[in-house]
């Protein structure tokens, strides 16, 4: 155990990811030695930023903070501190049943673990709760927008974790992107449970199309990327900024879960497929050249096959350039849960989910093939074993398809123009075009 240390260890999503990153900052300005996602935590305190949302991520929150309890137990760390949306969802339970945990705190209270720790050092200057260390690629960071949602889809537990929709005020928003730029900080790939809301309850309206143009205007911003737009009342406005602004990236995230009719109303979407197939047709008129990530469900209740086969056709006929699936897993205190049966075999679930995903592998192969040849800026993320990781404007980190090219002369956060070569479904392959950089 090292005095002075504290291990934070983030799990779950890019949302979460920022909550731990405003921790690391907090406690280096109190003096201590935050580390981040050690293989080896070994601190006076260690700190679980726990995910809640899916049955598979709590298996992985509870699973590390049991490995913990043991390094405690054998005393390689000290305290441990658990905070995020698994103990905001079930901290009563979780206090009983894991009682070697020295502190909880939830998904908003986390400060609450800054404050109690004393000071190592005298802070000239206390920084404010949106400050934080980044620990992506130095070049981009996530920017989370607003926080929670008022859409109660009856699958999901988001709402009763994260409360309702808020908005972060604009002017907030953008000292924050001044702040990471003056850092180095090129890429932006905004984030939120709901894009499409952002604004309505400061406001009094959709406002996502002015933000993101006011950080458009912000000198050093290279790229601006959209994700977890929601389908219903879809901000059509940002469509036109997208496709004005070159540092806005033709790319755009937005979870569809279905296409069938009773699937959407038993989901509790707010959208008919009709409208949905409209959304689409008016994306990809206003913003030429767009690449469209969603997401699809297969088994929810009210799937049968006939709705399974026109979600099939839907992916077939839409070709989604970057598509991630799942099966319907129930949810504590969900609408679904409550309400509705889930009565589809699990393996009958996993055989739609393989099936459409086969199809999608086909989709994305032939999306990376029509590249072959042509010529895209990309941003060099890692250099490792002799070769560079890239993206082009199109591919979001961790989730969509690298460009992998020889590294010699090149630097992560580098933009050069890459000539592509060759086409995989989940990777590109190519060179520098010209030799030159950008």
């Amino acid at each position: 155990m090292v005095k002075g240390r504290i291990d934070v260890i983030s799990l779950g999503c890019s949302k979460n990811l920022v909550e731990s990153e405003r921790l690391l900052r907090q406690l280096r300005a109190k003096g201590y030695t935050p580390e981040f996602d050690s293989e080896n935590p070994r601190g006076e305190y260690v700190v679980v930023n726990t995910c809640g949302f899916i049955s598979d991520a709590k298996e992985e929150s509870i699973n590390t903070i049991l490995q913990l309890c043991e390094k405690k137990e054998r005393g390689e760390i000290g305290r441990l501190v658990v905070m995020g949306c698994l103990s905001q969802r079930y901290l009563e339970d979780l206090k009983k049943e894991i009682p070697e945990v020295d502190h909880w705190f939830g998904k908003f209270d986390w400060t609450g673990f800054v404050d109690m720790l004393p000071d190592l050092k005298k802070i000239e200057n206390k920084p404010k709760l949106w400050e934080r260390e980044i620990t992506t690629p130095a070049h981009s960071a996530y920017l989370k927008i607003s926080e929670g949602c008022n859409r109660f889809c009856a699958f999901c537990a988001i709402p009763g974790i994260t409360g309702r929709h808020t908005s972060r005020p604009m002017e907030e928003i953008i000292e924050e992107v001044r702040s990471l730029v003056a850092k180095g900080v090129k890429e932006f790939n905004v984030i939120a449970q709901d894009l499409s809301s952002y604004g309505i309850d400061l406001y009094g309206k959709k406002s996502l199309a002015e933000l993101i143009d006011r950080i458009a205007d912000v000198g050093g911003v290279e790229w601006i990327r959209l994700h977890y737009a929601y389908p219903a009342d879809f901000p059509i406005d940002v469509l036109e900024v997208m496709a004005r602004r070159e540092n806005v990236c033709k790319y755009l995230d937005i979870a569809l879960q279905h296409i069938a009719d009773p699937v959407l109303d038993n989901m509790r979407r707010h959208i008919s497929a009709k409208e949905t197939l409209v959304l689409i047709k008016t994306i990809r008129e206003k913003v030429p050249g767009i690449k469209l990530r969603t997401t699809l469900m297969t088994g929810f209740p009210g799937e049968e096959e006939k709705e399974f086969e026109q979600l099939l056709e839907f992916v077939k006929t839409q070709k989604f350039e970057r598509m991630g699936a799942f099966t319907y897993c129930e949810e504590d205190d969900t609408y679904a849960a409550k309400n509705l049966e889930d009565n589809i075999p699990q393996e009958v679930k996993q055989r739609r989910l393989d099936e459409l995903m086969e199809i999608q592998q086909e989709i994305s192969l032939a999306h990376n093939e029509e590249m072959v040849g042509k010529t895209y800026k990309v941003l060099i993320d890692r250099i490792e074993d002799g070769k560079a990781y890239g993206r082009t404007e199109f591919d979001s980190p961790e989730v969509d398809p690298e460009v992998i090219l020889p590294a010699e002369g090149l630097n992560p956060g580098e933009f050069i123009d890459v000539k592509i070569t060759e086409a995989y479904p989940f990777e590109l392959i190519g060179e520098i075009a010209d030799g030159d950089k950008i």
